[in-house]
C-alpha cells in the first residue's frame, strides 16, 4: 500500500495553493497546482522559490 501524501507548508498566491510533501524516494517536494475550474494546471518544483515564481506568474488559459 502506497503511503499517502502528508501536505505542509501550504501557501495561496492567486489561484494557485503551493504545498510542501516527501516524494516516493524520500526527497522534499514542493507542488503548485491551480485551483481555478477546468484549468488543471500543476507542477512539482526542488525549491519553494521556483513553485512560488511558477505561481505568480502562471495565467490560466480558460476561455
Amino acid at each position: 500500500m502506497p503511503a499517502r501524501d502528508h501536505f505542509h507548508s501550504v501557501m495561496r498566491i492567486g489561484p494557485v495553493q503551493i504545498g510542501t510533501h516527501r516524494d516516493r524516494n524520500g526527497r522534499t517536494v514542493h507542488a503548485a497546482v491551480c485551483t481555478a475550474d477546468r484549468c488543471g494546471w500543476s507542477a512539482d518544483y526542488s525549491s519553494q522559490s521556483a513553485a512560488q515564481l511558477a505561481a505568480r506568474t502562471h495565467r490560466c488559459r480558460i476561455n
